[in-house]
């Protein structure tokens, strides 16, 4: 494909142009349907003349249908959409960049979604069809997934659908509660995910961070014990990466411990590790749920974060090796590759 690109750019160079302007009229139609030519003109930065006049192509085509409600993408145009992602992704790069994070991180799969999730609320939604495309090509039935909270986790849930195999399997929380808003827990994302799949669940009642005693007592509970099991064996693993203090603030952490990972310079956080720019754990949360040990006995574990932002917390998770898939966004992946190359 790589040579037909390259001979399509000598001979038809603004044919490519035209394409690549088209996918993403009908990528953000897709996104926003129904949507109204200017509010597309905008989030676009093109001019409105030139969406109205590539609009009007797209519908004589039957790819885009324009009702009394504003646009929306016809069977055809999703058909469209499907078809040219491949291509598209070697036409902007982004195949390379795929490449090279698999390469720099020793992965077995990454998959980078167009545009930064730090600019556009939308690419966390592309990053969540785009797990829920990986569980399609390698989930099986009877298989326990366990997923983490956070926004990026429930943007995996919301997008989540009902396929062969994900019906059989048993949705757990990777881990408790973090005492924030209830729609970015784990229990509610994996209730959610679990309900679309038409999948069963079980969830997992318990604050986090613990103390030393309510720790040691919370865990042999038999409920507790029944659940913890199924999610330490669990076949699939789905989670989030985050900044360390970012981490740090959501748990309200206290001031003495704020204190302490700043000065071991912590710079990402994933199941209540803390890394510094090495990959070295600098900082340990006592939670119930998974932990980093535990990962070496799933067979997917799925990383999924995204933003320019993020770059250095991706970084210093994937030091260590954990997880073997990632799923990241354009904004995090470029950065990342300009890291590894200072």
């Amino acid at each position: 494909m790589r040579a037909f690109i390259d001979l399509q750019k000598k001979l038809f160079p603004d044919v490519l142009d035209v394409i690549q302007r088209r996918y993403q009229l009908l990528h953000y139609i897709q996104i926003m349907q129904p949507v109204g030519r200017r509010a597309l003109a905008e989030n676009v930065n093109l001019a409105e003349r030139t969406v109205r006049s590539e609009v009007d192509f797209l519908n004589q085509q039957g790819a885009v249908e324009i009702t009394s409600r504003g646009m929306h993408l016809s069977y055809e145009g999703q058909n469209i959409l499907e078809q040219l992602a491949e291509f598209i992704k070697e036409v902007s790069g982004i195949k390379v960049l795929e490449q090279q994070l698999k390469d720099k991180l020793n992965l077995d799969h990454v998959v980078v979604v167009p545009g930064d999730s730090d600019e556009l609320n939308w690419v966390k939604q592309e990053m969540g069809k785009a797990c829920v495309q990986y569980l399609k090509d390698h989930m099986n039935p009877e298989q326990a997934i366990a997923i983490t909270g956070g926004t990026t986790m429930a943007s995996v849930a919301q997008t989540m659908t009902s396929f062969k195999g994900a019906d059989q399997c048993l949705y757990v929380p990777a881990r408790g509660g973090l005492g924030e808003r209830v729609e970015n827990q784990a229990n509610t994302i994996c209730a959610e995910m679990a309900k679309k799949a038409k999948g069963d669940y079980r969830l997992l009642y318990v604050p986090d961070p613990l103390s030393e005693e309510s720790y040691k007592t919370i865990k042999e509970e038999p409920s507790i014990k029944e659940v913890l099991d199924i999610i330490r064996h669990a076949d699939i693993v789905i989670h989030g990466v985050g900044d360390a203090m970012t981490m740090a603030e959501r748990r309200k952490t206290s001031p003495e411990q704020l204190e302490l990972i700043q000065q071991h310079e912590a710079v990402g956080e994933a199941f209540g590790y803390y890394f510094n720019r090495m990959g070295e754990i600098v900082h340990k949360v006592r939670t119930v749920g998974l932990q980093l040990e535990d990962l070496n006995r799933s067979r997917h574990v799925i990383a999924v974060a995204g933003g320019r932002s993020k770059a250095r917390a991706i970084a210093s998770y994937f030091q260590p090796g954990q997880s073997n898939v990632l799923i990241t966004d354009e904004g995090a992946a470029q950065e990342l590759i300009r890291e590894f190359s200072l």
